[in-house]
């Protein structure tokens, strides 16, 4: 076992897969000489050449576009966007033609492409390099979509992602880079993809979070535990497929459920968990399932305060539960 940092667990996934496969190859800006502007690729252009790891303009459409070209014939590409919220001038390739080629094709064609974004805020990143928009995705089948919050799940998703056989977007928060550490095993594992994870037993609450949300809701659930609530928390990690059984099973074993999310509240990812909850298993709440996200506005503000302000955090979360126990 080696103590590992989120970003380590990354760069970790990436060599031994394309160690593993040949076919595997990455692209992106500065991810080469560089190493990336987080250094999440460093090395990697040393061992593996520029033809495996390049350097390419700064242009996600072609970054994006001819890796869906490159996996139809039997590579699996695995470019970069280097901040979320430059990722829309790909979004023709992503939504019109990676995610809908297996089935425009009956199932002949595939896309096997791992688009890593880097994403998210509390990093003081401003306007255009703080955005959060996974549920863009979310919404698209075809695709799959995932956010993992730990260094284990960091390296065992992306392995899962980059030998599945369709285009995954790998959303990997900025904030856990370095922030986060854990022991992983040093053999070959991988997470599978569509099942979620317990974090924390509890039974009087159950948390439903996912990326840099996790930990904010773990220091939730700590501060609750000193007032005797127990704090069932539960990571998504897999977005799209998500595991609506384990998350089902947990609410109608502690009858209540709040949903975080980084993300703005309107239109996300657990606004579809919430109707999910109350369309299937209505019965067994005893509150009305609520969410803690994001402030409805354009752009993640550069400004300490007003970011403080607009992302969830450990204070928000333990509000919303209190006032769910309390109903």
């Amino acid at each position: 076992m080696k103590n590992t940092t989120y970003i380590e667990a990354i760069t970790s996934a990436l060599y031994e897969e394309m160690e593993r496969d040949e076919s595997v190859f990455m692209i992106g800006e500065d991810i080469g000489l560089y190493g990336g502007v987080f250094k999440a690729t460093k090395g990697l252009q040393k061992r593996f050449g520029e033809e495996r790891v390049i350097d390419s303009p700064i242009s996600e459409a072609y970054i994006v576009g001819g890796c869906v070209g490159a996996a139809m014939v039997g590579m699996r590409p695995v470019p970069e966007i280097q901040f979320a919220d430059f990722i829309t001038p790909s979004m023709d390739q992503i939504i019109q033609q990676a995610a809908k080629i297996r089935y425009r094709s009956g199932g002949q064609w595939t896309c096997p492409m791992t688009v890593r974004v880097c994403c998210g805020g509390e990093v003081g990143g401003g306007l255009y390099h703080s955005q959060i928009n996974e549920q863009w995705f979310f919404s698209q089948p075809g695709l799959i979509v995932v956010m993992p919050s730990t260094p284990y799940d960091a390296k065992g998703l992306l392995k899962s992602a980059i030998r599945g056989e369709d285009p995954v977007i790998y959303f990997e928060h900025k904030r856990l880079y370095r922030s986060v550490k854990e022991e992983i095993p040093e053999d070959d594992f991988t997470v599978p993809i569509g099942k979620a994870a317990i974090r924390r037993e509890g039974k009087d609450i159950t948390v439903v979070a996912y990326g840099l949300m996790c930990h904010k809701s773990m220091e939730a659930a700590n501060i609750l535990e000193k007032e005797g609530v127990t704090v069932e928390l539960i990571d998504m990690r897999s977005l799209l497929p998500w595991d609506r059984e384990m998350i089902f099973e947990s609410v109608k074993k502690t009858s209540r459920a709040v949903l975080v999310q980084e993300n703005t509240k309107t239109g996300g990812v657990m606004a579809e968990v919430s109707a999910s909850i109350t369309e299937e298993i209505f019965d067994y709440l005893d509150a009305p399932v609520t969410r803690v996200c994001g402030l409805d506005v354009p752009m993640l503000p550069f400004a300490p305060p007003l970011e403080h302000y607009f992302l969830p955090n450990a204070e928000k979360i333990v509000r919303a539960v209190r006032k769910v126990l309390e109903y």
